[in-house]
Formats: C-alpha cells, sequence, structure tokens
C-alpha cells in the first residue's frame, strides 16, 4: 500500500501536498520517496502559466511510465487539474482520476478505489494532524509554511488564480493558530505565511483586514522563533501592518510584495490599484519605520502595450529603488485572462531582452548590498548540511527563494538553530561566513 506524491508550483501547493501526504499516512497508507515502489502515484500540478502547465505534462508523463511496473493508479490533482478538467483526459490517457482543488480532503477514499483500503484506514483526520504526520520526515522540517488563506479577489488581469481557486477564502484565525502551535511544539523553528494575497487575511470572515491581528497573536502564543510573510500586495498594506512587523521581534524584517511594474498606464491595464507614487509611497514608509528591512518583490516585463519607455521608466525605478530581493518574470500570455485578448502583445524575443536586462541591473545591486555585510556578525538559521558544510539564511532571506550563507565550524549544529556568523566574503549571490556563536 505505497504512495508517492510529487507536488510542483508555489508554496500553496506545498501546504496542499502536504495536507494530502498527512491524510494518506493517516489513513495507513505508506508515503514512500521512489515511485518505483509506489503502487499509487499522485501529482500535484501547477497550472497558473503556460510554463508551469509544461512542467506539469513532463512530469506526468515521465511518471506514467511507472505504470509498466508496480504502478497500478495515476491520480492527476491540483491546479492544472482544475484548469483544464474538462480537456485533460484525453490528453492524458495513462490517468485514472483527475481530483480538483477542492477536494484534497477526499485524496484517500480515491486512492482506495484504485489500489483499496490500507489497513486501519480512517479518512477522519484534520488538516493540522494530516501535516504534522506529512512533516515527521520533512527535508527541511524546521520550516512550515502556513496558508492562511485561499482564492483570490484581486482579478489581475493576466492571472488564471480566481478561475482556478475562486474567490478569496480566510480560515478562521484560532485554526490557524492551532496549526501554528502544533508544528512548533513538534520542531518548527520558522512559520512562513502564505496566500494569494496575506494582506487581505480576514476581510470575507471579520469584516475586515485581521492579518496584524493574527500576526501578533502568532507571535505571542506560538512560540516560533521566525515568522515570515510572504504575497502581500501593496495595495493592501497598512499602516497597522508595518507597525506590527516593526514591533514584533520574531517577524522577520522582510516583506515579499509583488509590485509587477512601476508605471501606471501598464498597471492600470494589469488591473493593480495605485501606481508609481503609491508605490514609491510606501517603500518609503517600510524603509522609514523598519530600517532593516528586506523588500522582495517581482516585475512583469512584455506586459501587452508595454513600450520602450515604460520599460525604461521601470528600469530606472529599480535602479533608484534598489530593491533588496527582486525576480523578473516575461508575461505569459493565458486563456482566459483579459490581458490574452489586447492589442499590441509584445514579441517574446523583446520579452527576453527586458528580463536580461532587467536582471543584469539587479544582479549588481544585490552584489552591493551583500558586500555591505562583509566584517558584521549576523544571526542566521541553520538550513542544512552537506559535504562537510551548513547551508543558512539570514532573516532576510526566504527558504530555497532568496540567498543564502554558507557556515565554517568544526561544531556540531542542528536543522533550525540560529547563530552568530560573521560574515567573511560574498560571491556573486551568496555570502561566506564563520561561526561566532551559537544562541540558542
Amino acid at each position: 500500500m505505497n504512495v508517492y506524491l510529487m507536488s510542483l508550483g508555489c508554496d500553496k501547493n506545498r501546504v496542499d501536498g502536504e495536507v494530502m501526504v498527512g491524510t494518506l499516512c493517516v489513513a495507513g497508507y505508506d508515503v514512500v520517496n521512489n515511485p518505483a515502489e509506489a503502487e499509487a502515484i499522485i501529482i500535484n500540478t501547477c497550472g497558473f502559466i503556460s510554463d508551469a502547465v509544461k512542467e506539469s505534462l513532463d512530469t506526468i508523463f515521465e511518471l506514467a511510465e511507472y505504470k509498466k511496473g508496480r504502478c497500478r493508479a495515476l491520480i492527476i490533482v491540483g491546479c492544472m487539474a482544475e484548469r483544464y478538467k474538462g480537456e485533460i483526459k484525453e490528453t492524458i490517457p495513462e490517468a485514472d482520476a483527475f481530483v480538483g482543488v477542492g477536494e484534497y480532503e477526499k485524496i484517500a477514499d480515491i486512492v482506495a478505489k484504485y489500489i483499496g483500503k490500507a489497513k486501519g484506514m480512517s479518512l477522519a483526520a484534520d488538516n493540522t494532524n494530516a501535516r504534522i504526520q506529512a512533516r515527521k520526515d520533512a527535508e527541511a522540517s524546521h520550516i512550515a509554511y502556513i496558508k492562511i488563506s485561499e482564492g483570490c479577489d484581486n482579478c489581475c488581469t493576466y492571472c488564471t488564480i480566481p478561475a482556478i481557486r475562486g474567490p478569496y477564502k480566510s480560515r478562521p484565525m484560532e485554526e490557524i493558530l492551532d496549526e501554528c502551535r502544533l508544528l512548533v511544539e513538534y520542531g518548527t523553528k520558522e512559520l512562513v505565511l502564505v496566500a494569494q494575497d496575506t494582506a487581505l487575511y480576514g476581510i470575507d470572515i471579520y469584516g475586515a483586514v485581521k492579518l496584524p491581528a493574527l500576526l501578533k497573536k502568532i507571535a505571542a502564543e506560538s512560540g516560533a522563533q521566525w515568522i515570515r510573510l510572504m504575497y502581500a500586495y501593496p495595495e493592501h498594506i497598512t499602516p497597522t501592518l508595518i507597525t506590527t512587523i516593526a514591533e514584533t521581534p520574531q517577524i522577520c524584517k522582510y516583506i515579499d510584495m509583488p509590485l509587477q511594474h512601476s508605471e501606471d498606464s501598464v498597471l492600470s491595464r494589469m488591473g493593480r490599484k495605485g501606481g508609481r507614487w503609491e508605490l514609491m509611497q510606501l517603500i518609503r514608509v517600510l524603509r522609514e519605520r523598519i530600517p532593516d528591512i528586506a523588500i522582495r518583490t517581482t516585475f512583469i516585463v512584455g506586459f501587452p502595450g508595454e513600450t520602450k519607455d515604460d520599460f525604461k521608466n521601470l528600469y530606472d525605478f529599480v535602479k533608484e529603488t534598489k530593491f533588496e530581493r527582486l525576480g523578473v518574470f516575461p508575461y505569459s500570455r493565458e486563456e482566459g485572462t483579459t490581458a490574452a485578448t489586447m492589442p499590441n502583445q509584445v514579441p517574446p524575443a523583446t520579452k527576453q531582452n527586458r528580463l536580461k536586462k532587467l536582471m543584469q541591473l539587479q544582479q549588481e545591486i544585490h552584489f552591493e548590498n551583500q558586500q555591505k555585510h562583509v566584517g558584521k556578525t549576523i544571526p542566521v538559521m541553520v538550513d542544512s548540511y552537506e559535504n562537510g558544510e551548513y547551508t543558512a539564511r539570514t532573516q532576510h532571506d526566504a527558504y530555497e527563494v532568496d540567498a543564502v550563507v554558507t557556515i565554517a565550524t568544526d561544531k556540531k549544529l542542528k536543522l533550525g538553530d540560529i547563530c552568530n556568523v560573521k560574515i567573511t566574503s560574498t560571491l556573486d549571490y551568496d555570502l561566506i561566513g564563520e561561526l561566532y556563536e551559537l544562541t540558542e
């Protein structure tokens, strides 16, 4: 009764995958790390953009080969299964079942249909206990992602998420707090809050934004050492939220807010609220109130109608603002979105050229920022150990997203340990340091 699950895509998908793994474990199945050993293979797909769909399809066809061996069921779940549920059955005849985003709690029942029930099978596992079960063998068990809401109401013209995941739906605060407490009890050191837009948390069930209140409660009650905030839309970041980040020691001085562009005309076509002036004001306030904050953002280049001047102004905006962390993506024309039907679509070569120029600029800015750390002693969290070296992160770096610190030490450290490291040098992207002291 072995089951293998592969999760693709974003951190929200990672959480869904953990819930499914935990549910299967509680139901009595053995979740294995080798697909060749599995009677059932589950692929948790991403369907956000065409590149993600291609990756999902490639993975499905690769894992479908195991049906020639022990595997008796290939089950496709997640965003791609939801987005193309009326079309992909003929495309993937090897698949036995397709499960949409609202049916994860049924996964053990679906697996049982194809390979039989596990011994002592129980389908009554709640999400929190299921995740605890899933995380026992997690590679980075000291880090846990907490999905605080589902869906999205922003309806950006380039985005498929509202069509796939539905409207914004917050989780009750007590349910989130219970999950955080239990995860910390089982060894989690860093809690990472994720959603399509974390800054809107609570608006639907409490009638007002409650993210600051949620953050304060997690900090006061969970026991987590670091709390990280991801995916906060700039138009919903309030003075109260900024004050909460500034005044709460456990909250990392880091915020991930997708700006997507700097120019008013492009932002308007994207369906984003606010413009360049509002973004500049927000960045100014963040840096004034939280002097050591690291701002991570993403930009889309080549959006329909983006002119040479638009891109030049975006380039100058990045050059002036000097974001601590930045990612750039070419616009992806997605079927069913408003932007897909807009005139003046930008040629692929132009998009790639703009992406390259902006990333070259950011690499220079990043290296300049990293150089400032050399000679300083800073706290880091240990993430891994391999080939005699420890890899860690500062509070200004998200796991598997941002930069790392390689630590030289003869001392034995544990994953999740927070220690002070003296930075001795910097590479193009990452830092190198020596252990100064173990703080806990």
